[in-house]
């Protein structure tokens, strides 16, 4: 009987553990099947935007500001009330002045997908970057926004046959890359002494948005081949404010004057002690050089400095501006077709600020600028003036240089240059 009772216990405590397994068993599978849940996770597709508008919920009018139209005139069309147009206008004074919109330039009204066709946007683009934009509410909102722009690391390469602009427009490179050399080699290089066989490497970026250029907004290194020298450039960053162009020595680039006063033109007449006058037939000294360019051709000065005289001669240089640099040099630009706005006598002037535009007053057969320079009050040859540097590279920042024009250098080095049969 004793037996008995403790193999029922035994049993009994087989069955209660059993049990107990079972149980926590069946807990566990019960709690695996709950974590094994399924979520239907829906991802928005993104909104087909414009200019920050959802373009899916509008019908939308582009439109270009043809000549004598207004704001006024293009919001009138869309039925905006005279006094909303004027709140408009009020409210744009601080985010931009409606009185700039120019023609051409594209504009966009987004209108309520209804039988009304209501106004809800207009958006005017400023330029090719930069946009305003009008919301109609319950009040009128202004913005003012910018277009994603993309950078784009660039290289360049060409050998010059006629002329630098030729050049980049035969090797498919955007020809404005042709101006940004010239001011960055201004002094070192003669533009108007370009040589066959002359040639050029770049590294640059050119700015986006979509797929139009907008411009080149920096050149990073440069190599210009001229006459049999190699003249480099490498835009060093000096400080967080101040970049500027430096050769392989760290000599700055940019020099006391520029070598020419306008861009892209040809030499018509040069210095001379004799010269047979093109309209009085006879021979006198022409103290100067002609530049032949087209008329309203920009004009800049070659120099910081103060502008000593402005005025007309009506059997000589027509319209003049003579400025005076410093005490040794001074610079005249005559024959002009006008004055650039606020050159007048006693203003202060920097060196490549627009100044006038070329034109043929006075005695002159045809539109350029005759250019002259005197060295303590007389005249000598523009194209032998040599003015001292700015200041190279600080010695401090000399090992910070190295390390970074040496590999632009090489990289440039290794390019190949292209050629056009």
């Amino acid at each position: 009987m004793h037996i008995i009772k403790k193999l029922s216990l035994a049993l009994s405590t087989v069955f209660i553990i059993a049990f107990f397994f079972s149980c926590n068993n069946s807990s566990k599978k019960e709690n695996t099947e709950e974590e094994i849940v399924v979520i239907d996770t829906i991802i928005p597709e993104p909104e087909n935007l414009l200019y920050g508008i959802n373009v899916d919920s509008f019908a939308i009018e582009n439109n270009k500001v043809r000549r004598n139209e207004f704001l006024a005139s293009i919001l009138l069309k869309y039925d905006i009330a005279y006094k909303q147009i004027g709140e408009l206008a009020d409210k744009s004074k601080d985010v931009f002045d409606v009185r700039k919109i120019k023609v051409g330039n594209p504009y966009f009204v987004f209108l309520e997908p209804d039988t009304t066709l209501k106004a809800k946007y207009f958006v005017y683009e400023i330029d090719k970057i930069n946009y305003v934009k009008y919301e109609f509410g319950d009040s009128i909102t202004v913005s003012k926004g910018q277009k994603e722009v993309r950078s784009v690391q660039k290289e360049a390469t060409g050998l010059i046959t006629s002329s630098l602009w030729n050049a980049m427009a035969e090797n498919n490179t955007s020809p404005v890359l042709s101006l940004h050399l010239s001011d960055i080699f201004a002094w070192t290089v003669d533009f108007f002494g370009i040589e066959k066989g002359d040639y050029f490497k770049v590294l640059y970026t050119e700015d986006y948005v979509d797929s139009t250029s907008v411009g080149i907004s920096s050149v990073e290194a440069a190599l210009f081949h001229h006459r049999g020298e190699d003249y480099y450039a490498f835009n060093f960053e000096e400080d967080s404010l101040t970049t500027n162009y430096f050769d392989e020595k760290g000599k700055s680039l940019k020099k006391a004057f520029l070598k020419a006063p306008l861009k892209f033109s040809r030499i018509s007449s040069r210095f001379s002690n004799s010269r047979l006058h093109p309209v009085l037939k006879i021979r006198r000294p022409h103290h100067g050089i002609d530049y032949a360019a087209p008329k309203g051709t920009h004009v800049y000065s070659i120099g910081d400095g103060r502008i000593i005289a402005r005025g007309y001669q009506a059997k000589g240089g027509g319209n003049y501006l003579k400025i005076k640099h410093n005490s040794v040099y001074t610079t005249v630009y005559m024959h002009l077709n006008g004055f650039a706005k606020g050159m007048n006598k006693g203003v202060q002037v920097k060196q490549g600020q627009l100044i006038g535009y070329v034109g043929a007053t006075g005695l002159a057969t045809g539109p350029h600028l005759d250019f002259r320079v005197y060295k303590n009050g007389k005249p000598i040859d523009p194209l032998k003036v040599k003015a001292p540097p700015v200041e190279p590279v600080e010695k401090e920042d000399m090992d910070r240089f190295k390390e970074f024009y040496k590999p632009l250098k090489q990289e440039i080095d290794a390019l190949p240059l292209n050629t056009v049969e």
